[in-house]
């Protein structure tokens, strides 16, 4: 049985990966930062580990309880957006305040559990990915809004980069997912994607994903983007 381990399966995205894997017969490990998001990841019939990611104690004990696993996919789902702008067009310097909470959700959570999960599955040559955005992106960029949300993406991939570095030759495909404009909680009523077909699209990437892909930064559709 395959084995997949979802950070961050609270809501949205993370939530939904998990309930497509579970439904389609994989063995899913799941992270949750709420004791009621643990009881429905567990109806689903996931494996359930507390994790507050910006918690190095937590990061720190889930690398314990998992470092036997071998798991053939990983994705870093986890992340928040902050503060978003009240007046559009016009640059609003974060608070120190809201910049730690997204740069430790978004980034130095990814610096501490990747390490952490790499291992895990290099040893089966599986695939890590992180949600990303493509509002990481500077070369594709043309709207500076949210920019501290943007920063904290541009610089989750560059730690993804790094990482694909480090632990691609030991067998680890590393990718940053961009996973659309998704209706979720965070991406509004508006969006263009439903969160279904988005994690469709996204589970379907990752099992054509390669060796050559490691480090690549992909939609959900497998379409390359540039950084």
């Amino acid at each position: 049985m395959s084995t997949a381990l979802i950070i961050g399966a609270s809501r949205g995205i993370g939530l939904e990966l998990a309930r497509q894997y579970c439904a389609s017969a994989w063995r899913v490990i799941a992270t949750a930062r709420k004791p009621e998001d643990v009881a429905i990841l567990t109806a689903l019939g996931c494996e359930v580990h507390m994790l507050d990611v910006t918690s190095v104690e937590d990061c720190v004990a889930l690398g314990w309880t998992l470092s036997e696993e071998r798991v053939d996919v990983a994705v870093l789902s986890a992340g928040v957006y902050g503060p978003r702008e009240d007046q559009p067009g016009l640059l609003t310097s974060p608070t120190a305040e809201e910049f730690d909470t997204v740069m430790h959700t978004n980034v130095l959570a990814a610096m501490r559990l990747l390490p952490v999960l790499a291992p895990l599955v290099a040893a089966v040559n599986g695939k890590l990915a992180v949600i990303s955005s493509r509002m990481g992106s500077i070369s594709l960029r043309n709207d500076p809004n949210a920019w501290l949300y943007r920063a904290s993406k541009a610089a989750l991939n560059s730690v993804l980069a790094d990482a694909a570095l480090t632990y691609g030759p030991a067998g680890a495909v590393c990718v940053a997912l961009h996973p659309g404009w998704v209706r979720t909680e965070m991406g509004g009523e508006n969006a263009t994607l439903t969160v279904e077909d988005s994690v469709s699209g996204i589970r379907s990437t990752l099992a054509r994903m390669h060796a050559r892909d490691s480090g690549g930064f992909f939609d959900h559709n497998g379409k390359p983007l540039t950084w």
